[in-house]
């Protein structure tokens, strides 16, 4: 017996309706990118392994789809040999649009004008565990910029999300840290030479609490003496002025940590929408690419965690030979951001993903043949028109408009003239078949 057909956990399919969300989501953020300079890229959906393995952190590793090698390996596991993991697979799907960015930027370093721009909205794929708002395969829609160490390139993508936010309508809260500041605080409290546990174990503390963060940071060596700082940094909750006055304690005179306070004091001073921007010290972004100021958008009024995220990389295209090209990114969730507008009932309620017209199929052959030229004529005016392409009983063709979600019907055609019902309210409306302006103002 065959079984329930289904997709495979943390993938969905998306019907027209959901498209039109999406679609929405993606003209604006396109809009945006390219208002703000960005230009197009793309790159194949999997990657050689070894251009992934190691980018993102031992978690990160764990979480990528690797894609099996053909040939012969299994045949030699079942004869008892244990196959090389290069023999298993040398591909996977990508994990973000980062690394291979990067990778493309190493590719045609020398044919580039830098600063180089670009944005990239395709899907990535992680086998994390599946939940709300958190799926294995999902878009990114990313803006990147590599060639310039500026500042002002970290001040224009905060201005970015803020522009992009306020035209999708969705309230959010831009979060901001450094990771020159993160490592002065680890040194600060004994992790100096263990950063990457640090963060990692920092990055978690939304998902398992100040208590579970200090645990592990008890597990990977924390002294005692430190614990009472540690819980007060994690816990207390503190304004981006308090922030600042709480770092210039705990940083002291430490180089790195005094350089990174600089740029953030920088970007908090230039952004346009300061009241969207929180100086978040706990903010950890677990990637160890990340070399400067890093970002995470929240939505309020929606528990789904970050809808956006990036930061400064100064040294990413070093891995594939290429060194000293600077860069700086920020990726947009589209699926979350999706989620949030829906359940904050923010979409636009002219969003159309049905025709807005829907011809009924007449008895009589002449009339269903007048009626078709007149869908061709309004199509060919930028009207998006159905014709029901049977003679079923009206009931049917009804029955059928409601489930598309078509709103407006035409009933007949008398000479020059047409008869459209509202489906929702019942309301009939004449007007002239060849009046395309008094139509488009009908449905629109």
């Amino acid at each position: 017996m065959a079984s329930a057909p289904s997709t495979p956990k943390g993938t969905r399919d998306f019907n027209a309706a959901d498209l039109a969300k999406r679609r929405y989501v993606v003209d604006l953020l396109r809009q945006a990118f390219e208002l703000h300079g960005f230009g197009p890229l793309e790159t194949p959906s999997f990657e050689n392994l070894d251009t992934l393995m190691g980018k993102y952190g031992e978690e990160g590793d764990r979480l990528i789809f690797k894609i099996l090698k053909s040939g012969n390996f299994l045949e030699a596991v079942a004869e008892g040999a244990a196959p090389k993991a290069s023999q298993i697979a040398d591909k996977a799907l990508r994990y973000d649009l980062t690394v291979p960015f990067a990778r493309y930027v190493a590719q045609n370093h020398g044919k580039l004008a830098l600063p180089f721009k670009r944005y990239q909205i395709q899907p990535v794929w992680r086998a994390d565990r599946p939940q709300k708002g958190r799926f294995r395969e999902f878009y990114q829609c990313d803006a990147d910029v590599v060639g310039s160490r500026s500042l002002y390139q970290e001040v224009e993508l905060v201005d970015l999300y803020s522009y992009a936010f306020d035209r999708l309508d969705l309230p959010v809260e831009i979060r901001l840290n450094h990771r020159a500041l993160l490592a002065a605080l680890a040194r600060r409290f004994g992790f100096g030479a263990a950063l990457v546990d640090f963060t990692v174990a920092v990055d978690k503390l939304d998902k398992i609490g100040v208590e579970g963060v200090l645990k592990e940071l008890r597990e990977k060596g924390a002294d005692e003496s430190h614990v009472g700082a540690l819980e007060d940094w994690l816990s207390v909750p503190r304004s981006t002025q308090e922030s600042l006055q709480y770092l210039e304690h705990l940083v002291g005179d430490d180089p790195e940590g005094l350089q990174g306070l600089t740029e953030i004091r920088f970007v908090l001073d230039r952004v346009s929408r300061p009241d969207a921007v929180v100086l978040d010290l706990t903010l950890a972004r677990g990637l160890n690419y990340y070399t400067g100021a890093i970002f995470e958008v929240r939505a309020l009024g929606v528990a789904l965690g970050s809808v956006g995220g990036g930061g400064r990389y100064d040294d990413l295209t070093s891995i594939f030979g290429v060194k000293g090209v600077s860069g700086i990114g920020i990726s947009f969730g589209l699926d979350r951001i999706v989620l949030c507008l829906e359940e904050l009932n923010a979409f636009p309620s002219t969003l159309q993903s049905a025709p807005q017209i829907l011809a009924l199929h007449p008895e009589n052959a002449a009339a269903a043949d007048a009626l078709y030229a007149a869908v061709r004529a309004w199509r060919a005016a930028g009207i998006s028109a159905e014709f029901y392409p049977d003679a079923a009983a009206t009931k049917k063709q009804y029955a059928w408009a409601e489930q598309r979600g078509i709103t407006w019907v035409v009933q007949r055609i008398e000479g020059d003239e047409v008869f459209i019902k509202n489906t929702l309210n019942g309301e009939v409306i004449s007007c002239n078949k060849t009046d395309y302006e008094a139509l488009n103002k009908l449905f629109n």
